[in-house]
């Protein structure tokens, strides 16, 4: 398990009505932890390099390159960095927000937003024409983006919730239901019963949900599949590729020529 950095992240320019959408480029130490906190404007978090953990009350994402998760203002969420990471983070007004504003989200990063996000990064002259027109643009590229139902529930049992938590930090542990009751003080039973009753799922299934969420995550950083099998408990690429395509209706293979297309 790595042990995390506390890292505040700043600078933190705040959006106006002239300025609507504020963009800083993140630099946080390799497995670096932004504590909870909330904040009166919404932010768009954009891995650029890497992926990070997000938590919100109830839900976590694994958020990799091309991808990018939406937090409504006034939520307390979290930011875990996995290993090596640079991501921006978009503060935005509430008035000119083209996302919901009562709930998160997950949004594919089409190039042409990526391309607007890096050329606003850390610039604060809202009087130039270039930056506004930019700023209009990726409002309505933000607006247009597809959505993904990524996200893994997270309970409010402290015991499943000290599970779930060490798990997220090493999702490759073999450890049974009954190998984690002494762990976190509760019977395999009670645990059983809680996942169902506050997840509305099975240990076997959120862990392989887990699982899932960081595969991705590993394959967009080019990790080779054998490296991604065996890091994820997986006796071999052969059994890790089986349960991926049957979750994911795709092979691996696919998602790795996938996201090499996107590099090009």
């Amino acid at each position: 398990m790595p042990r995390r950095t506390f890292y505040d992240p700043l600078p933190k320019h705040t959006p106006t009505a002239e300025d609507p959408i504020m963009v800083h480029l993140r630099q946080p130490p390799v497995d670096g932890l932004i504590g909870w906190h909330r904040h009166p404007w919404g932010q768009l978090t954009c891995p650029r390099q890497g992926s990070i953990r997000v938590s919100v009350p109830g839900m976590m994402w694994i958020v990799p390159i091309y991808r990018a998760v939406w937090i409504p203002p006034g939520t307390d969420h979290e930011i875990v960095v996995l290993g090596q990471v640079e991501f921006h983070a978009l503060y935005v007004d509430p008035c000119v927000s083209p996302l919901r504003l009562d709930g998160c989200l997950v949004l594919e990063v089409s190039p042409l937003m990526r391309e607007l996000v890096h050329s606003l990064a850390d610039k604060v002259d809202g009087a130039n024409k270039h930056r506004q027109l930019a700023t209009q643009l990726l409002i309505e590229e933000i607006r247009e983006a597809h959505t993904l139902p990524l996200g893994l529930p997270l309970p409010a049992d402290r015991r499943l919730r000290a599970l779930c938590t060490a798990m997220m930090e090493d999702p490759g542990s073999s450890r049974t239901l009954d190998e984690w009751a002494p762990v976190v003080g509760a019977s395999k039973r009670t645990l059983a019963r809680l996942f169902e009753s506050e997840l509305q799922t099975s240990f076997g299934v959120w862990r392989r949900q887990l699982r899932l969420a960081r595969a991705i995550d590993l394959i967009g950083r080019s990790v080779p599949i054998v490296e991604v099998a065996a890091q994820l408990g997986y006796a071999n690429a052969s059994a890790f590729s089986t349960m991926f395509r049957h979750a994911l209706g795709v092979a691996p293979s696919q998602l790795v020529k996938s996201i090499v297309s996107l590099h090009r």
